[in-house]
């Protein structure tokens, strides 16, 4: 779309092909995805890992105060409370990549 000499055109307004935004939008995408998978993975180690795999290891090691295995800890509620967590940080992630794109929501208020 052609714009006056001087003004620039509003991200919204680009053409999805444009080639000068590609390339941005490639780099944020995969960013993101490499976010995605790392937050991904940490939660099936987590999960997966210590809650079923190790979990006879595990069981051998009681937290204190309380006795329970944690093993049966990681397999009950350590997955959730580490879940809930990744997603504190995925959005912190997010917040920090948006503002390097300068697609952050704050300035859109």
């Amino acid at each position: 779309m052609p714009t006056e000499p001087g003004r620039s055109v509003a991200p919204e307004d680009q053409s999805p092909t444009d080639p000068n935004t590609r390339p941005h939008r490639e780099a944020y995408w995969r960013t993101n995805l490499r976010y995605v998978g790392v937050l991904l993975s940490i939660w099936f180690v987590v999960s997966f890992g210590f809650g079923i795999l190790l979990v006879e290891p595990l069981d051998r090691i009681r937290i204190p105060g309380t006795g329970f295995p944690l093993g049966f800890w990681f397999a009950q509620q350590g997955s959730i409370y580490v879940f809930v967590l990744l997603i504190f940080v995925y959005v912190v992630l997010m917040n920090r990549l948006d503002r390097k794109y300068d697609l952050d929501e704050e300035d859109d208020r």
